[in-house]
């Protein structure tokens, strides 16, 4: 899969978004994505927090383990998983734009480690399917937090 790149300009400064997007424990709250979320770490958001989280992907309820291999605060984070013989890797950076406003980009990527011939010939089929969806699903988190960070604004 090729890397997807998704952005949105939230009505919020940069340390509500982060607030937001590092709030590992009300994820299924915040994203409409999520249906669950159970934490394998204690402490604050930082590189080596741990979660299992369950979506809901082409209709199908779908739990995988992720961690946070960058933790940046109020800059950058990156989380990764890995789930049958693929990596994934998703990255977000938040840019300042005004006092009361932050543009969130997320980048997300995938990539078979060691590819079998019937994976090979799935991604040919079916991968421009798996892209539309997943960008689609990109979108629909970054809207979930500009929604929550933005109504933390009166808080």
């Amino acid at each position: 899969m090729d890397q997807i790149v998704v952005s949105k300009v939230i009505g919020a400064p940069p340390c509500r978004v982060w607030e937001v997007l590092t709030d590992v424990r009300r994820a299924a709250e915040t994203l409409s994505g999520v249906t669950s979320v159970q934490t394998l770490t204690d402490g604050p958001y930082a590189e080596g927090t741990r979660w299992r989280e369950t979506r809901t992907i082409f209709g199908r309820s779908s739990t995988e383990e992720m961690w946070v291999t960058l933790a940046d605060p109020l800059r950058e984070t990156e989380v990764r998983a890995s789930s049958g013989g693929a990596d994934y890797v998703t990255t977000f950076v938040l840019v300042p734009v005004s006092d009361e406003a932050t543009e969130l980009s997320v980048t997300f990527s995938a990539e078979l480690s060691t590819p079998s011939a019937m994976q090979k010939l799935g991604m040919k089929v079916f991968g421009g399917m798996a892209t539309k969806a997943t960008r689609k699903a990109l979108e629909q988190d970054l809207a979930d937090i500009a929604t929550a960070a933005e109504g933390r604004r009166r808080q």
